[in-house]
């Protein structure tokens, strides 16, 4: 994919730009200067063929000292695998010497550059942008990203220097997959991103809340694409320290709902806590495929001599405490040393390929029906739940994997407890398994009645 690396010192509007190009908001743009801290990545259709875009942490300053480091050493990663670069600089600020010393750094990549005078709002404001020709880039336009000023100019630039759109997917080849990474502060979220990509693309610290975006980074693992979404830290709300961690905690909670499969990572040395277990409630009411990930398996080892017993005893008390997310594989490794990644494409793969299975209607309802031999449904009084007819439907969803849905023919779907809902979902995953997917039904009574359930 053609890639389009954003440079520029802090608060000069690269997240609010980055956004403008992608269509969406996926960078939390903020006031305060720092806010991005990572690369962050996505794909602009706004021209003739789509391009990444990579949005990355200001340069200089150092608004945050605990990252500079390691933001500066992202932004240059990202220029390094650029086609071109957005140096984007601020129309009210005017040319300051930082904005000098980063055109030198810039030169020095040897890249196609674009210079980009940002917050020229109105007609009357493009006089600001005549300062930024002494910079002395051939190629410049003028913006304003918050408005979308000039950002149809800036596509075309862009595209002009591009190298020639080649599609990068055979005729075959499935779309990639969205896998979002969810779970608390520092389980190493990002050390696992970083491990399935062979790159330090996010920053990786032991200060708690180092991601603030959720980072989409596209993927490749032995030969299947997929777009890989870390998040913010999801902690208790009355431990947020500011409103940019307000902002990051909603956008991973609306990633959850947005991507194909949730990864929820716990780290292994804690167990499951309470906030894990809030996290997971998250997953569930969303109805989203899920994979549960005990990280950080490295340091129980080394603690029990790697007792053969204590993994099987470490999935089964985290299956106990997210009981209600039973539907959730577990898999244990360690993002740190790489043990047992393989193991979670693994699973994901298995997640995908089980989507597509689909209930035969003859044996579905063979399935159901020896099921209610077998244990019947509780009486309301007089009356009691009787099914008709099941067949299994296709869910409507932009996802590329749907779970997998069943709509129950039935006298009254008022007569139907939840704990047999259950137990029929149950006699029907011992028959198809669905590993990772939330099963959903659809009841349809005789009297006009119906109810939307899901396990």
């Amino acid at each position: 994919m053609r890639n389009v690396a954003i440079i520029g010192r802090p608060n000069v509007g690269k997240s609010a730009l980055f956004n403008r190009l992608a269509g969406r908001q996926i960078s939390i743009v903020h006031d305060q200067p720092g806010v991005t801290r990572d690369r962050i990545g996505s794909i602009c259709k706004l021209g003739q063929a789509p391009f990444e875009i990579t949005d990355t942490g200001g340069i200089g300053s150092e608004p945050d000292p605990d990252f500079a480091e390691s933001t500066r050493e992202g932004a240059f990663i990202a220029m390094g695998i650029a086609d071109v670069i957005l140096f984007v600089t601020d129309s009210i600020d005017g040319v300051t010497p930082l904005d000098g010393e980063l055109s030198s750094m810039i030169r020095s990549v040897a890249r196609q550059v674009i210079l980009v005078v940002n917050k020229v709002d109105t007609e009357s404001h493009e006089s600001r942008g005549f300062e930024f020709s002494r910079l002395g880039f051939k190629n410049f336009v003028t913006v304003s990203a918050a408005h979308g000023r000039g950002i149809g100019e800036l596509v075309d630039i862009i595209e002009s220097l591009l190298p020639e759109f080649e599609s990068e997917l055979e005729p075959d080849q499935m779309p990639p997959l969205k896998l979002a990474l969810i779970g608390r502060p520092n389980v190493g979220k990002s050390s696992l991103v970083n491990q399935i990509l062979k790159d330090n693309r996010t920053t990786v610290s032991e200060i708690a809340g180092t991601t603030r975006d959720t980072i989409d980074v596209a993927a490749e693992y032995e030969g299947q694409h997929y777009i890989l979404c870390d998040t913010a830290g999801i902690r208790h709300r009355s431990r947020h320290n500011t409103s940019v961690e307000v902002f990051s905690v909603m956008r991973s909670e609306k990633t959850i709902r947005r991507v194909d499969i949730n990864v929820l990572v716990i780290d292994a040395t804690c167990g499951v806590t309470t906030q894990d277990k809030k996290i997971a409630g998250l997953i569930q009411k969303a109805k989203k495929p899920a994979i549960i990930v005990l990280n950080k398996w490295d340091l129980i080892e080394k603690q029990t001599n790697n007792d053969p017993d204590l993994l099987r005893e470490h999935v089964e008390r985290a299956q106990s405490e997210l009981f209600f997310l039973d539907y959730a594989p577990v898999v244990i490794l360690s993002a740190l040393t790489g043990e047992n990644i393989r193991r979670l494409i693994t699973m994901v793969e298995k997640v995908r390929q089980h989507a597509t299975r689909r209930a035969g209607t003859g044996e579905l309802n063979r399935v159901l029906r020896a099921a209610m031999e077998r244990q019947g449904p509780p009486s309301r009084g007089s009356r009691r739940f009787k099914l008709l007819y099941a067949a299994q439907a296709k869910e409507s969803s932009n996802s590329s994997i749907a779970p997998p849905l069943f709509v129950l023919f039935v006298n009254d779907p008022r007569l139907l407890p939840e704990s047999y809902q259950h137990y029929l979902c149950a006699r029907i995953r011992e028959q198809w398994e669905y590993p990772g997917l939330p099963i959903l039904m659809r009841l349809r009574g005789r009297e006009g009645v119906n109810l939307d359930m899901n396990e």
